[in-house]
């Protein structure tokens, strides 16, 4: 789990995250949403360590990372996984160069057993025998799945994933979504996906986290949402006529269970 406490940065004048406290719950997939310049990415490079805020608290696990020696943050990074919205892959490596390389950097494992490691995550996102194969010979869906095999060969105890679904097809972002989901599921992750996709939002979102303007402005599960009373929340969620329909289905559903 990872408890955020009363978060402020501001870069100069301008104050991009303004007080915001959230928890993250482990095994369960965790949703920044808002739009543009609502401080997502910022609260995220926080969260991560890579922006130090100028107040507040960001505990994994109970422990303070701000309050942490060198050492003990390197010891916590080697348990973050990450999944980028560009995928970061290296073109001149193979898919298996690409996920051998955070097993080369922190483990002492032999080669066979990191090769083994590689096979499993690999089988693990549908992509069994792609071992030989370079990033520009597979389609952007598997780009995103050996991204996801690499954030996870690890076993994080903690998953970021941004805009995992961009540049996909809808099709190809559910495949995304759900697969996501399961590993949260099976390996009890801690999870915090940034993402504009609504649809992702309705099918994954167990926990959801609301930004305007720097501000945390609503909290809830994808269930909540629908019955949300916040107007900003609900410009933002419901702009598509496809969740709008959703929103009058549940509702109705909702009035007829009574």
């Amino acid at each position: 789990m990872i408890e955020i406490k009363n978060i402020k940065k501001q870069f100069g004048d301008k104050v991009i995250l303004d007080d915001i406290s959230a928890v993250m719950e482990a095994g369960k997939c965790n949703l920044i949403i808002g739009t543009s310049g609502s401080g997502k990415t910022v609260l995220t490079k926080c969260i991560v360590g890579l922006f130090e805020p100028d107040q507040g608290e960001i505990l994994y696990d109970g422990v303070n990372m701000l309050t942490m020696q060198d050492d003990e943050r390197k010891q916590l990074r080697q348990q973050i996984g990450m999944l980028f919205q560009g995928n970061a892959l290296f073109d001149s490596m193979t898919v298996e160069q690409n996920i051998l390389f955070p097993l080369d950097m922190f483990t002492k494992l032999s080669h066979s057993e990191k090769k083994k490691k590689v096979n499993e995550v690999l089988e693990r996102v549908n992509l069994k025998d792609a071992n030989k194969k370079y990033p520009a010979e597979i389609s952007g869906g598997m780009k995103k799945r050996v991204g996801i095999a690499r954030s996870i060969v690890l076993n994080p105890k903690y998953l970021f994933c941004d805009e995992p679904n961009s540049g996909l097809d809808p099709q190809t972002s559910m495949v995304i979504d759900k697969l996501i989901q399961e590993i949260t599921l099976e390996y009890n992750i801690t999870t915090i996906v940034v993402t504009h996709d609504m649809n992702s939002v309705m099918e994954i979102g167990d926990h959801i986290v609301y930004l305007y303007q720097g501000h945390k402005q609503w909290e809830g599960s994808n269930k909540d949402i629908i019955f949300s009373k916040d107007e900003l929340l609900n410009n933002f969620i419901f702009a598509s006529e496809f969740l709008q329909d959703a929103k009058n289905m549940r509702m109705l559903e909702s009035r007829e269970g009574k």
